[in-house]
């Protein structure tokens, strides 16, 4: 198994189609975006900030661009505080381009819309998954949406773990690409897999249980796994359906935590810390404890400083949490890379691949 990984993935950087050898020039372009970003606080989020090289190369071919995304779980149904009319408005102002929005995301208003655009435009249509056959992999729902351009632009490394019409049924109804961000994903963290720099460790930290089944294949490769977080606890309780591998304990040191929960004991700061220290390649995803509350960000804040006092590691951080707790903190220039994805990136160092990337191969 561990080969087949690491031969999956050294076909990736090679087989993925790149939007520099797809002929975009004043066509009608569909890119699916990362959106589902909070923009109420005047901050303007990576997941826009990262959009912006492909929506220049784009505008730079003169092409009609369409913008299509999701925001939050509205399940189908239209839901006010989830519309992307405000996102959209953020992402103009980040690329000074005026951008139009259309308040849905398929029928005959959406094509009239398009039918206006000249070269250069940029439309944003509304949240995808307002239409609760987005969520369903529904083809004739990507059918519809293909019939509105002319070539189709995956810039959603965040979704691209998640099998829904926009991500893996598009690709196989128009020509398309990897956008310019979605391609140095996939490189910098194919990093961690191909020819890493030893030893690699794994912090895995946060909330949510589902990362603990993670673990067996992280610890396929990597040397260290710490676990912290809220996860030692799920660990603790007879009823977690995850397991950890038995034959690698010395590889993964599980925190204690602190009576209230809320953060890692000093004496598991210390010995992360260690480990860290003598890393060759780090992976961060999620903070240590509820760093937003005083009094239960001395563990986040000190494994995420010393992660990034290890000059001669190769950095990586993902993951919504962990992106806030780096900006928080001020070190978001430190790491080599932030990905823009937190299950994904996961899904990615752990399968080696993603559906996202499967479709745009064709496979």
């Amino acid at each position: 198994m561990h080969t087949t990984l690491y031969l999956l993935h050294t076909t990736h950087m090679n087989d993925i189609p790149r939007l520099e050898s797809l002929d975009v020039t004043g066509k009608r372009v569909i890119v699916r975006a990362d959106l589902d970003v909070d923009v109420s606080k005047g901050v303007v989020p990576l997941r826009i900030k990262a959009l912006k090289p492909t929506l220049d190369y784009l505008l730079g071919m003169q092409s009609k661009v369409i913008v299509i995304a999701h925001k939050g779980k509205p399940k189908g149904e239209i839901i006010k505080e989830l519309s992307l009319r405000e996102v959209s408005q953020t992402l103009s102002s980040s690329i000074g381009r005026n951008i139009d929005f259309c308040d849905e995301v398929v029928g005959k208003t959406v094509k009239e819309k398009i039918g206006k655009l000249n070269p250069g435009d940029i439309i944003v249509l509304e949240n995808l998954r307002f239409n609760i056959k987005e969520e369903e992999n529904d083809l004739s729902f990507a059918q519809e949406i293909a019939s509105l351009g002319e070539c189709f632009i995956n810039e959603s490394f965040a979704e691209s773990h998640r099998e829904v019409s926009s991500i893996v049924k598009l690709p196989g109804l128009l020509p398309h690409a990897a956008g310019l961000r979605f391609i140095d994903e996939v490189r910098n963290l194919s990093g961690v897999l191909n020819n890493p720099k030893r030893p690699i460790v794994m912090v895995i930290s946060g909330v949510k249980e589902d990362k603990l089944s993670y673990i067996e294949s992280f610890s396929e490769f990597s040397d260290k796994i710490l676990i912290g977080g809220r996860l030692p606890d799920f660990i603790d309780q007879e009823s977690s359906k995850f397991m950890l591998p038995t034959n690698d304990k010395e590889k993964i040191i599980i925190a204690q935590l602190n009576q209230d929960k809320e953060d890692i004991t000093i004496r598991s700061i210390e010995k992360f810390e260690e480990e860290i220290a003598k890393a060759g390649t780090v992976v961060v995803s999620g903070p240590l404890g509820k760093y937003e509350d005083e009094g239960h960000g001395l563990g986040t804040e000190r494994i995420f400083k010393a992660a990034v006092a290890n000059k001669n590691a190769f950095k990586i951080a993902g993951g919504g949490d962990t992106e806030s707790a780096i900006g928080v903190l001020g070190l978001g220039g430190q790491f080599d890379w932030i990905s823009v994805g937190g299950g994904a990136m996961l899904e990615f160092l752990a399968k080696g691949t993603l559906p996202g990337i499967q479709a745009l191969m064709n496979i």
